[in-house]
């Protein structure tokens, strides 16, 4: 019996047959398994993307993405103002993948698709600004910069580690600029390179050593990076197991709170889940439990759900 009535299939169709082709082949044949009624559209422009979202999220239990992070962040964008959201299933389509490693859902794409039709539904917190919704992070100072300075040519080739290419020569240009943060009642200034605001644990595939993350509870971590020295950032970008010792936290101030407000003295440009989008200053808080997304965990499901 199928877990769900009606769901809907997304994925970019601009992309190159040679490349879509044995995406879809290895997906959908799995997913379709799970859906009584299941859509299936190809979209051209973001434009599209956001319309179809918008459309067919009342109607639909299920929607499967299957693309990257900045897909993933332009369709949250668009179901966070509905009244009724569907659940959604994340299949790694994209060069980093960071929320879909979250939820511990496999990069292999057959892989991926299986651990969806049988994994937990979990909640999960959204953060919204003033203009936008984000999942992953938001950003300013380095991980901006990182952004920019990527190469698409040697994003093209090279898939992530265009992005540890472009860091380490974002490193080198790093601007310390003053803030002032109030994380709910408490106010912070100083001086940094990097302000993030974490719901996730992961950016450019490698997981943030702070232990406290967690997408469903309610709070951001703050993580203020504040001297030129970089030695945590390479440690930040180079670690492959999270929970480090605080003690080595030397300049690095966490922080957790549900609405966070950030001054800074020069206009800094915004990163949120990999797209820039916005600037400085910015008003930020949680919104508990907005979305429901497929995990890659053992499945624990009714199996007479009907949506």
């Amino acid at each position: 019996m199928p877990r769900y009535d009606k769901g809907l299939f997304l994925f970019n169709g601009n992309a190159g047959k040679e490349e879509i082709e044995p995406q879809l082949n290895q997906t959908l044949p799995v997913i379709s398994q799970s859906v009584k009624e299941l859509n299936v559209i190809q979209t051209e422009s973001i434009d599209e993307l956001n319309r179809v979202c918008k459309e067919y999220g009342p109607k639909v239990d299920l929607l499967v993405i299957l693309g990257g992070d900045g897909t993933v962040h332009e369709c949250i964008n668009s179901l966070a103002e509905l009244d009724q959201r569907p659940v959604i299933g994340i299949l790694p389509g994209g060069t980093c993948n960071d929320f879909s490693r979250m939820l511990e859902i496999p990069q292999n794409l057959n892989q991926a698709a299986h651990a969806l039709v049988q994994g937990e539904e979990q909640m999960v917190d959204a953060g919204q600004t003033e203009r936008e919704y984000f999942l992953n992070f938001w950003g300013i100072g380095l991980v901006t910069q990182t952004s920019f300075n990527i190469d698409e040519n040697q994003k093209e080739r090279f898939g992530v580690l265009s992005y540890f290419i472009s860091a380490l020569k974002t490193m080198n240009q790093a601007s310390p600029f003053e803030f002032t943060i109030k994380v709910d009642d408490e106010t912070i200034e100083g001086e940094a390179v990097m302000i993030l605001v974490m719901n996730g644990r992961f950016i450019g595939t490698r997981p943030l050593p702070v232990a406290a993350i967690d997408a469903n509870d309610g709070k951001f971590d703050v993580l203020v990076v504040k001297n030129s020295n970089l030695t945590l950032f390479k440690e930040l970008l180079t670690m492959s197991q999270p929970g480090a010792d605080d003690r080595r936290f030397q300049e690095l101030h966490h922080h957790q709170g549900s609405k966070i407000s950030i001054e800074v003295d020069s206009l800094q440009e915004v990163d949120m889940d990999g797209e820039i989008k916005g600037s400085t200053p910015a008003h930020i808080e949680v919104l508990p439990n907005h979305f429901t997304f497929l995990n890659g965990k053992t499945k624990r499901f009714d199996p007479s759900h009907q949506g």
